[in-house]
Protein backbone atom coordinates (compact mmCIF):
# COMPACT_ATOMS: atom_id res chain seq x y z
CA UNK A 1 0.00 0.00 0.00
CA UNK A 2 1.48 3.25 -0.55
CA UNK A 3 -0.22 6.65 0.89
CA UNK A 4 -0.54 10.00 -0.83
CA UNK A 5 -1.59 13.55 0.09
CA UNK A 6 -4.00 15.85 -1.95
CA UNK A 7 -4.90 19.41 -1.15
CA UNK A 8 -8.72 20.09 -1.22
CA UNK A 9 -9.46 23.80 -1.23
CA UNK A 10 -12.86 23.25 0.04
CA UNK A 11 -14.63 20.82 2.69
CA UNK A 12 -17.68 18.48 2.46
CA UNK A 13 -16.09 17.07 -1.34
CA UNK A 14 -15.38 13.26 -0.64
CA UNK A 15 -15.78 11.51 2.74
CA UNK A 16 -13.51 9.18 5.08
CA UNK A 17 -13.74 5.81 3.27
CA UNK A 18 -15.15 6.75 -0.01
CA UNK A 19 -13.18 4.93 -3.12
CA UNK A 20 -11.77 7.71 -5.54
CA UNK A 21 -10.29 7.61 -8.93
CA UNK A 22 -7.62 9.51 -9.84
CA UNK A 23 -6.14 11.02 -13.24
CA UNK A 24 -2.14 11.54 -13.54
CA UNK A 25 -1.03 14.52 -15.19
CA UNK A 26 2.07 16.01 -16.62
CA UNK A 27 4.44 18.97 -14.75
CA UNK A 28 7.16 20.43 -15.32
CA UNK A 29 9.39 18.35 -12.65
CA UNK A 30 6.99 15.17 -13.11
CA UNK A 31 3.63 14.69 -12.71
CA UNK A 32 0.65 15.07 -10.43
CA UNK A 33 -2.85 13.45 -9.73
CA UNK A 34 -5.96 14.85 -9.30
CA UNK A 35 -8.72 13.12 -7.80
CA UNK A 36 -11.46 13.44 -10.24
CA UNK A 37 -13.89 15.41 -10.95
CA UNK A 38 -11.53 18.10 -9.70
CA UNK A 39 -11.78 17.56 -6.05
CA UNK A 40 -8.24 17.85 -5.14
CA UNK A 41 -4.41 17.57 -6.55
CA UNK A 42 -1.85 16.30 -4.91
CA UNK A 43 2.01 17.59 -5.26
CA UNK A 44 4.37 16.57 -7.79
CA UNK A 45 6.27 13.10 -8.38
CA UNK A 46 9.03 12.38 -10.36
CA UNK A 47 8.79 9.85 -13.16
CA UNK A 48 10.00 6.75 -10.86
CA UNK A 49 7.38 7.67 -8.25
CA UNK A 50 4.41 7.42 -10.41
CA UNK A 51 1.19 5.29 -9.10
CA UNK A 52 0.54 2.46 -10.59
CA UNK A 53 -3.32 2.44 -9.54
CA UNK A 54 -5.70 4.88 -10.64
CA UNK A 55 -8.21 4.03 -7.35
CA UNK A 56 -7.90 4.19 -4.35
CA UNK A 57 -9.29 4.85 -0.57
CA UNK A 58 -9.90 8.18 1.67
CA UNK A 59 -7.80 7.00 5.00
CA UNK A 60 -8.24 10.40 6.28
CA UNK A 61 -9.40 14.19 5.50
CA UNK A 62 -7.48 16.79 7.79
CA UNK A 63 -8.12 20.46 8.29
CA UNK A 64 -5.46 23.79 9.03
CA UNK A 65 -5.25 27.17 8.35
CA UNK A 66 -3.76 26.34 5.24
CA UNK A 67 -7.06 24.25 3.91
CA UNK A 68 -7.77 20.65 3.97
CA UNK A 69 -5.83 18.01 3.46
CA UNK A 70 -6.82 13.95 2.08
CA UNK A 71 -4.69 11.32 2.84
CA UNK A 72 -5.24 8.15 0.44
CA UNK A 73 -4.06 4.87 0.39
CA UNK A 74 -3.38 3.12 -2.97
CA UNK A 75 -2.56 -0.45 -3.95
CA UNK A 76 0.92 -1.09 -5.79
Amino acid sequence: MRTIEFKMERQGLVEIGQEIEISEHDADSGCCYIIEPAVAMSGCYKGRDRLKNTHGIIKDIKHNNRGYYIIAEFEE
